[in-house]
């Protein structure tokens, strides 16, 4: 297959007027080193910010779950499901499947702000939810090699 090349913004060193092209192979390598570090980011941000503070029972994270009533069992769960979908965006092979996974706790998440807390922070998970789709759709070729690894073991 030939490599395309598309026109792209003259680099500071080109005389003006140049147009410098720059490789379809080049793009795709910035798009995946792009999502690759959006990956870290939310994992990182679902690990510390979000799973730790209800692993550890921090008290805003516990009073927030004893005012749904779900009280510490659900704070667990809800940590470590976050912890979990955390390591797997860093994992080849689990990573279409746990962004999937982490969008629907976020959709959870926003019904949650909705219903019981006025909404105060329902902006947040939406948000969240966009560059988990991106990395679910850009990543779902995963899921095949998943399901084959899974038949293997069955």
């Amino acid at each position: 297959m030939p490599e395309t090349t598309a026109p792209v913004t003259a680099a500071p060193s080109a005389p003006a007027g140049v147009v410098v092209t720059e490789s379809a192979a080049a793009r795709g390598r910035r798009a995946r080193i792009a999502l690759r570090g959006l990956q870290v980011l939310l994992a990182l941000f679902y690990g510390i910010a979000s799973a730790l503070p209800k692993l550890i029972a921090h008290s805003s994270a516990a009073e927030s779950f004893d005012e749904l009533g779900w009280g510490r069992a659900g704070m667990y769960t809800i940590g470590a499901l976050e912890l979990a979908g955390a390591v797997a965006l860093l994992i080849p092979v689990l990573q279409s499947v746990a962004a999937m996974a982490l969008g629907a706790l976020m959709v959870g998440a926003f019904v949650v702000q909705i219903a019981v807390f006025d909404g105060q922070y329902a902006a947040t998970p939406l948000i969240l939810i966009v560059p988990l789709a991106l990395i679910a759709w850009a990543r779902r070729g995963h899921n095949a090699e998943l399901l084959r690894l899974l038949r293997l073991r069955a």
